[in-house]
C-alpha cells in the first residue's frame, strides 16, 4: 500500500484589520479564506524564487560577458594543461 501524502498546517496570528481584509478579498473573488491565503501566498513564494533564481547583470556587466564570449582570452596555462589531459581522456564521437 503507498503512503498517503497529508496535507501540512500553517497557523499565523494576524491582526484583526489585517483579517478583514483577507477575508473581504476573498469574499470578491468568491472563495474561501484558506483558499484565497493560500494562493495567493503560493503567487508571491514562486514570484520570489524566480526572480532569486535570474541572474541580472547591469548594461556594463551583459556588454562584458558578450566581450568575453565574442573574443575569449588566450588560456592560462592551467588551462591549456586542463584541456590537453582533457582530449587525452575523452574520444571524439
Amino acid at each position: 500500500m503507498e503512503p498517503t501524502s497529508r496535507p501540512s498546517r500553517l497557523e499565523a496570528r494576524i491582526a484583526p484589520d489585517v483579517h478583514a481584509l483577507l477575508k473581504r478579498a476573498a469574499e470578491i473573488e468568491g472563495r474561501s479564506l484558506t483558499d484565497f491565503v493560500v494562493s495567493a501566498s503560493l503567487e508571491a513564494a514562486r514570484r520570489t524564487v524566480e526572480q532569486a533564481d535570474l541572474l541580472r547583470l547591469s548594461g556594463e556587466s551583459a556588454n562584458f560577458v558578450a566581450q568575453l564570449l565574442a573574443e575569449p582570452p588566450a588560456p592560462t596555462p592551467a588551462m591549456a594543461r586542463a584541456i590537453a589531459r582533457h582530449e587525452k581522456l575523452v574520444v571524439p564521437e
